[in-house]
């Protein structure tokens, strides 16, 4: 139906509009020709914690967590079953987001857990103290 919808008007079908209020722009944060991952994230205690949705993965084979240069990159795929659907709002495919760490995150460091359809990666971010230096001004 969303596929006559689009050939008629042009527009995607409503459904394909909530999805973009719920994650934002197609692509905002993810690679082109994927879908975005809805997360959340927080930094408290030296510690950067960030939560994805990604129900319905085998963490063991079908997530990716990659950090370079500060930006942490979470792939995950979800494969299609095969059986007559009459129809179906789950998304198939790959999902990507990617997010810049604090500055001083230590992503070598980062941990990864899923549980209930709920991927958690904790990176330490060790607090910086930094020193005030006053410089003294000459006269020229």
């Amino acid at each position: 139906m969303s596929n006559m919808i689009e050939r008629l008007t042009g527009w995607p079908a409503l459904p394909d509009l909530f999805g973009w209020v719920e994650t934002g722009l197609p692509a905002a944060h993810a690679a082109p020709g994927t879908h975005g991952i809805r997360i959340e994230e927080r930094l408290t205690g030296g510690t950067y914690v960030l939560r994805a949705e990604l129900p319905g993965v085998d963490p063991a084979k079908d997530v990716e967590i990659t950090v370079t240069e500060g930006v942490l990159v979470l792939r995950a795929e979800r494969t299609e079953e095969t059986e007559d659907k009459h129809h179906t709002e789950f998304r198939y495919g790959t999902f990507t987001r990617s997010v810049r760490l604090p500055a001083g995150a230590r992503g070598d460091d980062a941990t990864a857990e899923y549980k209930d359809g709920v991927l958690t990666i904790t990176v330490p971010v060790p607090e910086v103290k930094t020193e005030t230096r006053t410089i003294p001004v000459q006269k020229g």
